[in-house]
């Protein structure tokens, strides 16, 4: 990554440990995702083994069970257990037997009703967890670069150009000159042009996106501030990001978990687009009463075409 990167160095404790292992699972080495892996499939499970247990159900060694634990910030295994053993007993408390049951994948044979609970839990599930992991000094940073930034450019392709276009809506709406690219070509031309002063914004769930990490690229040899939002902290995009936040969204069968991911996305941007909101909070109002007066008479009044 960048040396100047600002990654949050999250606390497993407060964030939850389980989360912490979703998000750092991609860049684990393949015995150390082996242990995550069976440490995700059923925490409670996890915690009521041994290390020697859990390293041969991984088909690895103690040595690498120990590692795995550094890698999530804890001194050795007993804290995983402890961690994993009182998450799991606030879970059941929370939730019981029915959060096993909606929190699972969807399945073939499940019902429309089973499908919509489940799908519900997913994306509530993904914005509290991400609020719970999410660094609050960071975001305050981060925030205070775009309510100071001459223009802020908004960088996402997919269904993450969509938060970048919500982004850029709401910070034009109070009066901050932004810009969405969701084109390739005309985003790094944007980006050529970007220097000290300015922000680019990239946003990928996966942090792996090759677009959006050679417009952050572009922009941050430009002198401009960059920032990433990603699900995974140490995934490629972190690298050009002068700045990182993250999600935590869990992906899961048929990718209902996309949907999860992107409203965990917008929990971030209505986080920084309301502490940018509250810095100029005379001139927000004022923009938003302005702008509100300009498109209300585009509205269909309540009575029109009844009978």
């Amino acid at each position: 990554m960048g040396k100047n990167s600002k990654i949050p160095e999250a606390d497993p404790v407060a964030e939850g440990v389980v989360i912490r292992i979703r998000a750092l699972a991609p860049s684990l080495s393949p015995a150390e995702r082996r242990v995550a892996s069976l440490v995700l499939e059923d925490p409670e499970g996890a915690s009521a083994r041994t290390i020697t247990e859990l390293a041969r159900a991984a088909g690895t060694s103690e040595t690498t069970v120990i590692r795995f634990c550094k890698v999530l910030g804890l001194p050795g295994y007993p804290e995983l257990r402890l961690r994993l053993a009182a998450e799991s007993a606030r879970e059941s408390a929370r939730d019981g037997d029915r959060g096993r049951v909606v929190g699972s994948d969807i399945g073939p044979d499940d019902s429309m009703a089973q499908i919509v609970e489940k799908v519900a839990f997913a994306d509530a599930r993904a914005v509290e967890e991400t609020a719970r992991q999410l660094d609050v000094e960071v975001v305050e940073t981060v925030s205070e670069v775009l309510a100071a930034a001459r223009r802020t450019e908004l960088f996402g392709v997919g269904a993450s150009a969509f938060v970048a276009l919500d982004f850029q809506q709401k910070l034009h709406r109070i009066g901050r000159l932004a810009f969405a690219w969701v084109d390739t070509h005309a985003a790094l031309a944007s980006a050529a042009l970007l220097g000290p002063g300015d922000v680019a914004v990239g946003i990928s769930h996966t942090g792996m996106t090759g677009d959006t990490i050679e417009v952050l690229a572009q922009a941050r040899d430009r002198g401009a501030t960059t920032v990433a939002l990603t699900n995974f902290p140490r995934s490629p995009i972190a690298d050009v990001a002068d700045y990182v936040l993250t999600t935590a969204a869990r992906e899961t069968t048929f990718r209902s978990g996309a949907t999860a991911s992107r409203i965990a996305q917008l929990t971030v941007v209505d986080c920084l687009f309301v502490a940018v909101a509250r810095r100029h909070y005379d001139k927000t109002m004022g923009a938003l009463e302005v702008t509100f007066d300009a498109i209300s008479g585009r509205r269909v009044a309540a009575s029109r075409g009844r009978r």
